[in-house]
């Protein structure tokens, strides 16, 4: 699908690419309809399984360094600010830089929702310039922006001839899509309609861009692409303006999760000739390995590639193979969003756990080049099956199928979701960092998190002896498909 960075707006993920919000059934149904397109765009009436896509698209933004960002809104749109101004100032002080991004709210009242407010923002942008003079300002719409017809873009261009940086207009009504993702493919929208430069005449880089969400692995990722001669940069926390605007320049580019990077990555791509990685992520030893041949061959250096494989695995292969034995038969659950959910479940299965059930926070049936997603690609070619939902995210739901299947074991990847596995008694392992399955060294410190998990069970089973949760035995006789009907769509839920 060809991306139009002429406009200040981008599609949702459900418009754009299919996304659904709704469905259970099971891996290769799911990876076959998706594959043939005859996979219906189910979502759900009722969900509290997700978040407002504006903070995802502004906190990859405000991760920018020396930037501002102007969220035009009344003041409860402005709280993700200080979550994300507390976590640049922790990442770029891990990093050892110094970062003056600003983060701006409007405080839209009730007279700018009845009158409106342009004139104001104008202002406001012309003030945020003189008082921090950064290297770029975005400027953000609102649910009540969006609602009352604000015209951000029109105030975007009567400033820009008078600032000398780029001023950026940036659509982040938080009503428009039941997907959080589609704020990433608004960042990066932005990113490439106005700071990414055409490539200089003469450049050569040895440059690979690298999408991620907080570089907690910079220097483990600089060392490894050393070994193939390919200098990484991080996107976009800690970035600068300058770096961002040469992006167009690398022989490459590539993500930590195909949800959050495929946006920029076809987008290079498709205006700068910039190849974009595709391939199962780094999840793994199949998916590490299979990452790293496909950047060889994309950049020239296959013959480098195979060579650190090589002693890569002489190193923790047996390692892992000696674990494995324990692991061997073990039965999980997974919830996490679809760039891991997909990805994860193929680890697993490489270590021997079954996976009983998988739940994804949404799920795209085609990325910006028409494919299916690698992960799904996968599973579908190698015959792996398993139950499958998405959606089906919050509490009440997770601990019906926790109490149905009885896994040895929970994993998620977001804030609080294995707290109501461990009230149950499931062992339960939050995959918090993106990195924490990364290659063959975090593949095996992961296969011996879940080990030390299943080994030790008596803090699960003695807080579920304490704890009475709220669950009737009605609801858990209850199965997660009765709210569907024979088309897969939703029923109401309540």
């Amino acid at each position: 699908m060809a991306i139009n960075t002429n406009s200040s707006n981008v599609a949702t993920r459900e418009n754009r690419i299919g996304s659904i919000t709704g469905y259970v059934g099971n891996l290769k149904d799911l990876a076959e309809k998706s594959e043939c397109g005859s996979l219906k765009g189910c979502s759900r009436c009722f969900s509290q399984s997700s978040t407002c896509l504006s903070s995802c698209g502004l906190s990859q933004l405000a991760a920018i360094r020396d930037v501002a960002v102007i969220h035009h809104g009344p003041a409860g749109c402005s709280v993700a600010s200080a979550g994300n101004y507390y976590l640049d100032k922790v990442m770029a002080k891990k990093r050892g830089v110094t970062t003056s991004t600003v983060y701006v709210g409007t405080d839209m009242n009730e007279q700018d929702t009845i009158f409106g407010s342009t004139q104001a923002l104008g202002k406001i942008i012309r003030e945020v310039n003189k008082r921090y003079s950064p290297k770029a300002i975005f400027v953000s719409s609102s649910c009540a922006t969006g609602i009352i017809g604000e015209d951000i873009d029109s105030v975007v261009d009567e400033v820009r001839d008078e600032i000398d940086v780029p001023v950026v207009a940036v659509h982040c009504e938080g009503f428009k899509s039941r997907i959080w993702a589609t704020g990433f493919d608004i960042a990066d929208h932005a990113v490439l309609s106005s700071i990414v430069q055409p490539p200089r005449e003469g450049v050569k880089s040895n440059k690979i861009n690298f999408k991620n969400f907080y570089e907690s692995a910079r220097p483990e990722i600089i060392e490894i692409f050393k070994n193939f001669d390919l200098d990484p940069v991080f996107l976009y926390c800690n970035s600068t303006v300058e770096e961002l605007s040469h992006i167009s320049e690398s022989l490459a580019t590539t993500c930590i999760c195909g949800t959050l990077g495929n946006y920029l990555g076809n987008g290079l791509e498709e205006k700068y000739g910039v190849p974009y990685v595709r391939s199962i992520n780094q999840c793994g030893i199949v998916g590490f390995e299979t990452w790293l041949r496909e950047i060889g061959r994309v950049t020239g250096r296959s013959e480098k590639v195979e060579k650190y494989i090589e002693e890569q695995r002489a190193i923790y292969i047996p390692q892992i193979e000696e674990i494995k034995k324990e692991l061997k038969g073990l039965r999980a659950v997974i919830g996490m969003g679809p760039g891991y959910t997909f990805e994860v479940s193929r680890v697993l299965n490489e270590l021997g756990i079954e996976v009983v059930w998988a739940l994804a926070w949404h799920y795209d049936k085609k990325y910006e080049n028409g494919d299916v997603p690698p992960s799904m690609k996968y599973l579908l070619e190698n015959n792996i099956n398993f139950e499958a939902s998405v959606s089906d995210q919050q509490n009440y739901e997770v601990m019906n199928i926790l109490h149905k299947y009885k896994p040895d074991l929970y994993l998620s990847r977001h804030p609080g979701s294995t707290v109501w596995a461990i009230k149950n008694g499931t062992s339960a392992v939050y995959v918090a960092d993106e990195y924490m399955i990364f290659g063959y060294k975090h593949t095996l410190e992961f296969a011996k998190s879940i080990l030390d998990s299943i080994r030790n069970r008596s803090f699960e089973q003695n807080l579920a002896k304490r704890v009475k949760l709220p669950y009737t035995d009605w609801w858990y006789k209850q199965n997660v498909d009765a709210f569907f009907d024979s088309n897969n769509t939703p029923k109401e839920r309540g």
